[in-house]
């Protein structure tokens, strides 16, 4: 990786129903120094170790949305992290909602009386589009409601260095705010379960991608259980004339 140039990988990419090739959807910003982890469906100390990454260096997490295919790693994720010592703060970010039922959620494991764990830093985003998440030296992170089953946010990050960006749908129904998001990204990640309420077709995100002037779409949060999938790239390609891909797991999108 070029010294200025980021990556978004692709760590998981199936919907509810994870297969042998695919883990939930869940998503890792690799900077020069940083890392950035969006949702957090199963313990990643190992899994990110297996592609080279310290999960002790990861600064920020970001919850999209409390549902299980989404965090239900959480809990396991920050013991293991606090037993094997980790100092450095974690930020935390989410909605009121989510980070509510996150709160309750680690009372139930009792982290107030895991005795010297790590400084987490909590942070509650507003219901507002185009929100700035936070800014480091490399990246502006930005975050938008969408149109889900329950509350739930969309992103946006932009390399500062390079002054490329790349958007994530999260799950949603097609809406503007992600359109917003997207605007002129060199690749949106784009939901496309089916056309579903709170849900997107590939056909939809291809929409979505056009209209926002993205240069590239992959798709991501797809059944891959049942075979379906392999008409997805040509369905998207139906209304949006840019790259299209499968956000297979391990992906490395550079920005």
């Amino acid at each position: 990786m070029l010294n200025h140039v980021a990556e978004l990988v692709i760590l998981g990419s199936a919907s509810a129903i994870p297969t042998l090739d695919h883990e939930n959807t869940h998503l890792l910003v690799v900077g020069r120094d940083e890392l950035i982890l969006i949702d957090c469906p199963n313990n990643l100390v190992v899994p990110l170790q297996k592609q080279g990454y310290d999960p002790l260096k990861v600064g920020h997490l970001i919850l999209t949305h409390f549902h299980a295919d989404h965090v239900a790693g959480v809990a396991p994720f920050l013991m293991s992290s606090w037993l094997m010592g980790r100092q450095k703060p974690l930020h935390i970010y989410g909605l009121e909602d989510t980070l509510w039922r996150f709160e309750k959620m680690m009372e139930l494991f009792q982290w107030e009386t895991w005795n010297g764990i790590f400084p987490i830093e909590i942070h509650r985003l507003p219901l507002q589009r185009m929100n700035l998440v936070f800014q480091s030296e490399q990246f502006e992170v930005y975050s938008s409601p969408v149109r889900h089953l329950i509350p739930a946010v969309g992103l946006r990050v932009k390399n500062r260095w390079t002054g490329e960006s790349v958007a994530y749908s999260c799950d949603t129904e097609p809406c503007e705010e992600v359109v917003e998001l997207a605007q002129e990204a060199k690749a949106l990640i784009h939901e496309a379960v089916g056309e579903y309420r709170g849900h997107s077709s590939p056909q939809q995100a291809g929409e979505i991608a056009k209209r926002a002037g993205a240069k590239a779409l992959y798709l991501i949060h797809y059944p891959s259980e049942d075979g379906r999938i392999r008409e997805w790239e040509s369905l998207a390609r139906l209304t949006f004339d840019g790259v299209v891909g499968l956000a297979q797991d391990r992906l490395k999108i550079p920005f």
